[in-house]
């Protein structure tokens, strides 16, 4: 009788870790993957799935340390991670789930409602800093940015300041929501934030990738249809060893059902 109880509960918690699963990471995917993770396991009552943010880079090495499944990251895997998880004995899979086009927002009672690339980079690396040298009012600019192990960091900086650095001293967040909270409260503020994250507190300005020729407002339309510039893919990175163990959730979210909760939740579909 204890033999066969015994055995029962071995059963069960063979049964309950192979079908819990972790998903850790960026903070612009944290929404989505906890969205998408809800209705799976409507769908799929053993299933558990929890989902926390921390950072792009945090998750890659959750991953690495074994202490996540799924690392959901804003940026591609970094070529010295990639070295690690060899080294480790572990070969990541890619896919991308879903576009993320990345908005930058001031103060709603900021005059300024536009900026070129080259304005941008101005701003965030420190060489100009009043409203009035970009068409704005006399007042000081105050940039908002997230921490270095974000993935919205890393591709701020290549994409829109084309990989010079920050200015010193630089208003650093560990989350997007602190970033809109930020520049919600601060009148000279800017920075930058996922799509999904956009709301009435903050303002979105227009941006300019030819030196001031047009200005698109970031929106899903706007990044479906390449007029809007700064746009990137999203990514679940996981050990190819777990690929049969992880397939139905990646299925469930590269299904129609769960394109459709990354158009609702503010995203663009990878179809």
């Amino acid at each position: 009788m204890k033999k066969t109880i015994l055995a029962s509960l071995a059963l069960l918690a063979l049964s309950w870790s192979a079908n819990a699963q972790r998903v850790k990471g960026s903070d612009t995917v944290l929404p989505l993957s906890q969205k998408i993770a809800e209705q799976y396991m409507k769908q799929n009552r053993s299933a558990t799935i929890s989902v926390t943010g921390g950072g792009s880079g945090v998750g890659i090495s959750a991953l690495l340390a074994g202490t996540t499944e799924i690392a959901q990251a804003s940026r591609r895997i970094k070529f010295d991670e990639k070295q690690k998880l060899q080294e480790g004995g572990k070969s990541a899979k890619e896919v991308i789930i879903a576009y993320d086009a990345l908005a930058v927002v001031v103060h709603p009672g900021n005059k300024a409602d536009r900026l070129t690339r080259e304005q941008l980079e101005g701003i965030f690396t420190g060489k100009i800093k009043n409203w009035k040298e970009v068409g704005g009012e006399d007042l000081k600019i105050v940039p908002y940015s997230r921490e270095t192990s974000s993935g919205t960091y890393e591709f701020f900086k290549e994409s829109v300041l084309k990989n010079k650095n920050y200015m010193n001293g630089i208003m650093s967040m560990p989350a997007t929501g602190a970033i809109v909270q930020s520049v919600s409260q601060t009148k000279g503020a800017i920075g930058y934030i996922g799509l999904a994250y956009l709301n009435k507190d903050v303002k979105p300005v227009r941006i300019s990738y030819d030196k001031g020729k047009t200005f698109t407002a970031p929106t899903i339309e706007n990044a479906k249809n390449k007029s809007y510039p700064v746009v990137r893919p999203l990514y679940y990175y996981y050990e190819a060893k777990s690929t049969t163990a992880l397939k139905p959730f990646v299925d469930y979210v590269l299904s129609a059902d769960g394109q459709k909760i990354v158009s609702e939740v503010g995203f663009i579909p990878v179809k």
